[in-house]
């Protein structure tokens, strides 16, 4: 990692400080303050990589095998250049430390790192059974025994978490990965908040975040970040509830057309829960979802252990979770035929759908800021400096990637999938990515709304017409709203 042994240096000293404050030797490390997995003097020369799990602002996520070893990792690759011009570099350090000190069944495992002149390299736990979000996807949504197993293992994670003194603040179903057996691994420590009683040792300024900053995703972030209170383990229990929503039903409780609508619904909780709900996952998703972080069920009187009691895990054998089996369709989805290389067994941000590190203004979202500016402020996509190398072909020289995703092309006699390309000239690109070929002319347009528009049927389908073609989408992954912002913020020049 870049300046890791600066790093280790500065993690050593506040280390000793913390010693000699507390009377009592570190909570980990204490032999050097080594880190458990160390920085090896790899190249990428020494691993095959595979397929695109996924990209994000500044990273991206390959199927990498190391060639000596046949040892087959998640390799999340991350853009030097870019985590230093967008002040990144904090995020990173912190992910890097919390994951190796972190050991828990449930938690995604990192092994070692490396870097290049050009990128970081951090070999992760790569979990065969892919993101909960696309179980969910494929099926329509989950049984309540499925969401009853899924749930507790994600419960037991949070609760080792949260007694360490960590809040994740991304809890969401693309940030929990299914294992080759089918168990659930919580994943993305990006956003990962140390509280004071932490227990375990951080390195000082690791965060460069403001008072009234927030981070999360949209359709999961509770009220009380809105209007930029503190981070509490409340904050995870919140998005518990959403997931839990999300696996019974198939969509997020607060799902609205844009970010700006699903705020206003979440600060109003206008919650709907379906008639096929159980009495019990109501009384569950209620009390998750309490507007009170404080007397979250989980964070309230009785704290886990009223949680765990609830009468929606009935049946759970909490002390032997892990040795439970897990539900089958996830060893099924495991075993289908995956023919998306880049919507991925795991994604750790989903560009335009993903996590949000924006500030928010205070009383922006009750107060007198207008809502374009605070959707303009939220909504804003991170470019990627041409970072996956498999589309560089497409791309002319400087230009850079603002959003990327798998579709379905939606045509009178056949549906084909096609890697949808946004660049910053601005231009689209419609590329085969069996053939990796374009589909027809690059649409190119100018700042002239009329030589572009894109209309948006609902949260999976838009339509893009020109003066000459029009084009209809389907993405699976809900995310018309985002292209639609991305292209039109282009298109005014943002």
């Amino acid at each position: 990692m870049v300046g890791e042994a600066e790093m280790e240096k500065e993690f050593e000293a506040k280390a000793r400080i913390q010693q000699q404050q507390q009377k009592q030797p570190p909570q980990r490390n204490n032999s050097g303050i080594a880190f458990r997995a160390p920085q090896e003097q790899f190249t990428k020369d020494d691993f095959e990589m595979g397929k695109v799990y996924g990209v994000g602002s500044y990273s991206k996520v390959v199927r990498a095998k190391k060639k000596d070893t046949g040892n087959v990792y998640a390799m999340k690759i991350m853009d030097k250049k870019f985590i230093t011009k967008e002040n990144k570099t904090s995020y990173v350090k912190l992910e890097r430390i919390v994951l190796d000190q972190l050991d828990h069944p449930g938690i995604i495992r990192i092994y070692f790192t490396f870097q290049d002149t050009y990128s970081l390299y951090m070999a992760l736990e790569s979990c065969e059974g892919g993101e909960l979000f696309d179980l969910i996807t494929r099926k329509g949504r989950l049984s309540e025994d499925e969401a009853c197993f899924y749930a507790a293992e994600v419960i037991d994670a949070l609760e080792y978490m949260h007694s360490l003194g960590l809040i994740h603040r991304d809890i969401k179903p693309e940030n929990l990965l299914l294992t080759a057996d089918g168990h659930i691994k919580i994943a993305d420590f990006g956003s990962v908040k140390p509280t004071k009683e932490c227990q375990i040792t951080v390195l000082p300024n690791t965060s460069n975040e403001r008072a009234c900053s927030f981070v999360g995703t949209a359709a999961y972030v509770p009220p009380e970040v809105l209007n930029s209170s503190p981070a509490t383990f409340g904050n995870d229990l919140w998005a518990l509830g959403c997931t839990i929503y999300q696996m019974l039903s198939g969509s997020s409780p607060f799902k609205d057309a844009s970010e700006w609508l699903i705020f206003q619904r979440i600060i109003a909780r206008d919650l709907k829960l379906p008639e096929y709900f159980s009495d019990a996952a109501r009384d569950l998703i209620d009390k998750l979802l309490d507007m009170d972080p404080s007397k979250r069920l989980g964070a309230g009187p009785g704290g886990y252990a009223a949680l765990k009691k609830h009468p929606f895990f009935k049946g759970i054998d909490w002390k032997n979770l892990r040795q439970s089996p897990a539900p089958r369709n996830a060893r099924e989805l495991n075993a289908a035929d995956d023919d998306d290389a880049q919507d991925s067994p795991w994604n750790l941000s989903h560009i335009g759908g993903g996590s949000v590190h924006q500030q928010v203004i205070p009383n922006g979202i009750n107060g007198a800021t207008s809502s374009s500016e605070s959707q303009s402020r939220i909504s804003k996509l991170a470019k990627i400096d041409s970072f996956d190398s498999r589309w560089n072909e497409f791309l002319e020289s400087g230009e850079s990637i603002v959003m990327i995703s798998k579709l379905k092309r939606l045509q009178k006699l056949t549906n084909k999938k096609v890697q949808l390309i946004l660049t910053d000239k601005p231009k689209l690109i419609c590329v085969d990515p069996t053939k990796m070929m374009t589909k027809g002319s690059s649409v190119i347009w100018s700042s002239n709304l009329s030589d572009l528009s894109i209309q948006v049927t609902d949260s999976s389908h838009f339509k893009i017409t020109t003066s000459k073609k029009v084009m209809s989408f389907e993405d699976a992954k809900e995310r018309a709203w985002q292209w639609d912002k991305a292209i039109e913020s282009l298109q005014h020049g943002q």
